[in-house]
């Protein structure tokens, strides 16, 4: 066994890969390694792209906050929807005019649109402004249950989500699942994006299933509002600055070959 030779490293969509040695008798097949430092790259790369930052943050939560906060104090539910489509469509404005991205304030208008839809099915089962606010955080609950459920099952079958991930920037999109050492951090990697998913699910799933059978759902909306909030961009980042400290910590070289 020897180690690959540093020249051998190349970039391919901003990543680390290895060219493989061109055999003599099939020229026109040509190979691309993808090691444990591409799937580094890989990860480092889309987490940096992920976050979006504080502002990125802030716009995913403020909508939410603003539907709790007006429903408590309100308690019309219309006019929670009205004030956190507002603030949406305030932060997107402000992002056109910027020219900046609108990547995070969209995914929020979706959300809330979901959200929306959920009430007004709330509301022609017989609701009131109560159940009617409650069933807006439905949609996430579904989502995070699911989210979990499609995760765990990659990593069981041995398809990861953060290994699709790599395979998607190279040339072989299941080149890396060949490499024991690479399929292994692949699956380690993708264990923290369902951990957040999970605690969501049991967090606020009681709370919403008690607020569906109380007389008076009120302290459940506030509770799941906080609930959402806390475990949403805080939870993310915990996870995701788990797997860049299992990234420190099991950082290896490219895999060697046999000659």
């Amino acid at each position: 066994m020897t180690e690959r030779p540093e020249d051998d490293l190349t970039f391919r969509h901003g990543l680390p890969v290895h060219e493989e040695p061109v055999d003599p008798e099939h020229p026109d097949q040509h190979r691309v390694h993808v090691g444990t430092d591409t799937v580094e790259a890989a990860v480092r790369r889309q987490l940096s792209t992920a976050l979006g930052g504080k502002r990125g943050m802030a716009e995913a939560a403020l909508p939410t906050i603003a539907f709790t906060a007006t429903f408590v104090t309100t308690k019309e539910v219309g006019l929670a929807v009205a004030v956190s489509v507002g603030l949406a469509l305030v932060l997107l404005a402000v992002r056109l005019v910027q020219r900046s991205s609108v990547q995070f304030v969209l995914n929020a208008l979706f959300g809330i649109g979901v959200g929306v839809f959920f009430v007004w099915l709330g509301g022609r089962n017989g609701g009131d402004e109560s159940h009617k606010a409650l069933a807006y955080f439905l949609p996430g609950l579904l989502y995070n249950a699911g989210y979990a459920v499609v995760i765990v099952l990659s990593i069981l079958l041995r398809f990861p989500v953060v290994g699709a991930m790599v395979g998607a920037m190279a040339e072989d999109p299941v080149a890396w699942r060949r490499d024991p050492q690479v399929l292994r951090l692949c699956s380690q990697l993708t264990w923290p994006l369902a951990a957040p998913c999970v605690l969501r699910v049991v967090a606020q799933g009681p709370v919403y299933l008690a607020g569906r059978s109380a007389d008076d759902a009120d302290a459940y909306v506030a509770a799941l509002g906080v609930l959402k909030v806390v475990m949403g961009w805080p939870l993310q980042l915990a996870a995701l600055g788990f797997m860049v400290w299992l990234l420190s910590r099991d950082r290896t070289p490219a895999t060697a070959v046999t000659t």
